[in-house]
C-alpha cells in the first residue's frame, strides 16, 4: 500500500513511518517540521520513503501530495493541552480545518481508500463514577486541544463519503516511550527522567486516573487499521491501548520504583490536588474484540527502556527545549 503519513517527523509519526517501512508498505511523508527534522536521518534515502517538507494548511500541496496515495494516517497536529492553549489560532487551523481539508481531498481522490485519524481519549474529560468510558460513552472535552480532536472526529463519522472510501479514528491513550523524536513533556517520560536521573520529583494529583500506551503499540495500531477489512472499521471508532494499563499517578511512580530499586523514595514529593478536569479510566476491548489488537509492551518495559537511555547518557539534555512541545 501506499500510505500518506502527516506528522511523519513527529513522536508517533517517526515511529509509525518506521513501522510501514518494515511492513513493506511506500510511505509518502509530510511534516512542516516544526522540531526539526533529525528523526528522519536514516530513513529519508530509504528506496521506499519519500519527503515532502509541507505545511498541512497548504492545500494545493496536500492534493498533490495525495497523488497515488493508497491510505493516510493522519498524526499531523498542534499536540497536547499547552500547545493548543499557547497557539489556539494555529491549532484550530491545523488541527480541525486543516484535517477537514484533507478528508475531503481524500474522499475526491479515487485512489485513496483508507484514512486513519489519531484522535484522542482526552476526549472524554472527566468520566462520571468508578467505571470505564468506552467507545459509546458521552464525549467531554476539558481543554481546546481535545475540543478540536472531538469537533473533526465528529465531522469523519458522519459525513457523507464516497463508498469506497473508509476512515477511521483512533483514540490513542497517553503516550510513552522512546522515539526518533523524543518528548519529555510526557507524564512517563517526565516522571522517568527526573527520577532516573537523582531528581526531586514533584507529582501533582496523584489520585488521578488515566490510560497510558507505549508509542509503538499506537503505531501498530495504525498500520492494523489500514490493514484490516473494510467493513470493521468503516467510519468507526476505537480505543486504542490495553484495560489493564489504567494507572493514577502515584501508581505510574509505584512502578518506576519498582524498575529502578536505586531510587529512594525520598524523591518523589506529592502536591494535594483535588481538582483534575482529566481523570478517566478506559476500557480497550473493542479494538481486542473486533481487530484482535493486544499491546506488545507495558508500563514496566517502557520505564525500564527510558532509564537505559537516560542513564546511558544518549540523550545528554534531556531538558533541551526540542523535546518538548511547548
Amino acid at each position: 500500500m501506499r500510505v500518506l503519513v502527516t506528522g511523519c517527523a513527529g513522536y508517533i509519526g517517526s515511529v509509525l513511518t518506521r513501522q510501514l517501512l518494515r511492513q513493506g508498505h511506500h510511505v509518502r511523508g509530510v511534516d512542516a517540521l516544526f522540531f526539526g527534522g533529525d528523526s528522519l536521518l536514516d530513513i529519508v534515502t530509504h528506496p521506499r520513503f519519500e519527503f515532502v517538507r509541507v505545511d498541512v494548511r497548504d492545500t494545493k500541496a496536500m492534493n498533490a501530495a495525495l497523488d497515488g496515495i493508497e491510505g493516510v494516517a493522519h498524526l499531523a497536529a498542534i499536540v497536547g493541552d499547552p500547545a493548543c492553549a499557547k497557539q489556539p489560532d494555529l491549532a484550530r487551523a491545523i488541527n480541525l480545518e486543516a484535517s477537514t481539508t484533507l478528508l475531503r481531498l481524500g474522499n475526491e481522490n479515487s485512489s485513496v481508500r483508507r484514512f486513519v485519524f489519531a484522535s484522542t481519549c482526552s476526549n472524554y474529560g472527566k468520566m462520571q463514577g468508578d467505571g470505564y468510558v468506552t467507545e459509546d460513552s458521552p464525549l467531554r472535552p476539558v481543554s481546546l486541544y481535545a475540543e478540536l480532536k472531538v469537533g473533526f472526529e465528529e465531522h469523519l463519522l458522519q459525513t457523507a463519503l464516497r463508498p469506497d472510501f473508509i476512515p477511521t479514528a483512533l483514540r490513542f491513550a497517553t503516550v510513552y516511550g522512546i522515539s526518533p523524536r523524543m518528548r519529555f513533556d510526557l507524564t512517563v517520560n517526565e516522571f522517568v527522567r527526573d527520577l532516573a536521573l537523582g531528581r526531586m520529583l514533584r507529582v501533582f494529583g496523584q489520585q488521578f486516573w488515566r490510560p497510558y500506551c507505549h508509542v509503538e503499540d499506537l503505531a501498530r495500531s495504525v498500520v492494523l487499521v489500514l490493514e484490516s477489512p473494510a467493513d470493521k472499521v468503516r467510519q468507526n471508532v476505537f480505543n486504542v491501548g490495553d484495560t489493564s494499563e489504567n494507572y493514577t499517578k502515584e501508581m505510574i511512580v509505584d512502578e518506576i520504583l519498582k524498575c529502578l530499586h536505586d531510587v529512594p523514595r525520598a524523591l518523589v514529593e506529592y502536591v494535594q490536588k483535588t481538582e483534575d478536569p482529566r481523570d478517566y479510566r478506559v476500557d480497550f476491548s473493542k479494538i481486542h474484540s473486533t481487530l484482535g489488537f493486544e499491546i506488545t509492551k507495558r508500563l514496566s518495559d517502557g520505564i525500564r527502556e527510558l532509564a537505559v537511555l537516560l542513564r546511558q547518557g544518549v540523550i545528554s539534555d534531556p531538558d533541551a527545549a526540542r523535546f518538548k512541545n511547548v
